[in-house]
């Protein structure tokens, strides 16, 4: 797809489909540069692909436009760092409605802001690619902060696409459905919780992370050149039910 030789920086690259998309990243040639809350994920990252990077948390503000006047120029951008909280809409805490939006919302604002105005001033074109969710179209219970933040990335996205698609930068959404990365695991592991959304599933199973990062990585190439303002599901099909 024409990513060899490309320095693409990866948010949450060190667990999930931020992991599973910086392997295959290298895998076509592509230069990693990573952002990962842990050092050891980081870590190991170097050891097994190359990758270069940061060990930092999004929710710090002043650390993360540090750490990007230090990562910049990157070719592509990959904002796939996420949290999130699993309460009910009356118990939903403040405390964690702010932290989604840092994490989901600002944090790819920050990091997007940073890359645009390099690329811009360097008059070249470039490709994001923000990591959503089918949260974003859907009211999953329990998820009031996640659906929130997740939706809120997808409309910033459709600004960011018009006003930096002027400028030769595509910006686009991927919105899995639920994806076996660890942390989904852990709040869908109950099947009286899975079965409900299985069974809007037509497919009938959840997205591996691999199945994701086929389609950013298509999102962030050449080949989607005339690809523009779009939030995909990757889905199996699930927003047809």
């Amino acid at each position: 797809m024409g990513l060899a030789g490309k320095r693409v920086l990866v948010t949450g690259a060190g667990k999930g489909i931020g992991y599973a998309l910086s392997q295959m990243l290298a895998q076509r040639g592509a230069q990693v540069v990573a952002l990962t809350r842990s050092k050891q994920d980081l870590d190991r990252l170097g050891r097994e692909i190359g990758a270069q990077g940061i060990a930092l948390d999004l929710e710090d503000v002043g650390a993360t436009q540090q750490a990007l006047s230090a990562l910049l120029p990157v070719d592509l951008l990959v904002n796939c760092a996420g949290t999130t909280a699993v309460e009910p809409f009356l118990d939903l805490r403040l405390a964690n409605m702010d932290l989604l939006y840092a994490v989901n919302v600002r944090a790819p604002m920050l990091i997007a802001q940073a890359y645009a105005r390099d690329r811009i001033a360097k008059k070249r074109p470039g490709a994001i690619v923000n990591v959503s969710s089918v949260a974003s179209f859907r009211g999953i219970a329990e998820h009031a902060a996640y659906c929130a933040s997740k939706g809120a990335l997808d409309a910033m996205g459709r600004v960011m696409a018009n006003e930096l698609g002027r400028h030769g930068i595509r910006v686009n959404s991927v919105n899995p459905v639920i994806t076996l990365t660890p942390m989904a695991v852990k709040v869908w592991s109950a099947p009286e919780k899975s079965a409900p959304m299985l069974e809007r599933i037509p497919l009938q199973h959840f997205a591996h992370p691999d199945e994701v990062c086929e389609v950013i990585l298509f999102l962030l190439s050449d080949a989607a050149s005339m690809v523009n303002g779009v939030s995909m599901p990757v889905d199996g099909g699930f927003l047809v039910n």
